[in-house]
């Protein structure tokens, strides 16, 4: 391999619980068992974006039509909690780092993510790990484009390159552009594919 594209939440750091959160905060006015179903989805679809999941609320769980601005004023909201919350470095998956820091030399590092590019970027620079990346790309551009964006802007050979996620979404992603897919911090991925990672530091490529 001489290109990895890594997923973020889940991967890089362990920002699950607090994104439940976030969404039980940005939709408190709503019934408990209807938030829960949000949450569940949120979980099963780790990979994509925040503006699908809030258009799912809306359309599957309540039964009602949102407006494109409305989604974008809860995605702002969201955002903003997040940027208050995953600054911590304790948030951050010390084996990843551990594989970033010692492999910044030797592979081609890009970051494909369902989060809010904008916040992303804000996340990775105060935590001070942009610098292990050649570029960091989130939503709302859904995660096949932003992999299949990324093979032809960089010019990169598919055969060499593969993506690391914790959910179906980033399968999927790799499969549809017939790239490398490893699996990571799921289980359940080890029934998709034979490539799994336990820990980076055991794990060659």
């Amino acid at each position: 391999m001489k290109n990895i594209f890594w997923d973020f939440d889940g991967v890089i750091i362990d920002s699950m619980k607090v994104r439940d959160l976030g969404f039980r905060q940005l939709f408190n006015e709503f019934n408990k068992d209807q938030i829960d179903q949000l949450i569940r989805y949120h979980n099963d679809n780790g990979g994509l974006s925040r503006y699908v999941k809030i258009k799912y609320f809306y359309n599957n769980i309540l039964g009602k039509s949102i407006s494109k601005d409305d989604i974008q004023k809860y995605a702002l909201i969201f955002s903003k909690l997040m940027r208050e919350k995953l600054v911590n470095p304790n948030y951050l998956i010390s084996d990843t780092i551990s594989f970033l820091q010692k492999n910044k030399k030797k592979y081609n590092f890009h970051i494909v993510s369902g989060s809010d590019q904008e916040e992303l970027r804000f996340l990775c620079d105060e935590l001070n790990i942009s610098k292990y990346f050649l570029s960091i790309n989130g939503s709302p551009t859904p995660k096949n484009d932003l992999v299949l964006n990324l093979l032809n802007l960089f010019n990169i050979n598919k055969s060499d390159t593969c993506l690391i996620g914790d959910s179906i979404n980033d399968y999927e992603a790799a499969i549809i552009n017939d790239i490398s897919f490893f699996g990571f911090n799921n289980l359940k991925l080890k029934k998709l594919d034979s490539n799994y990672i336990l820990k980076f530091e055991y794990f060659q490529f």
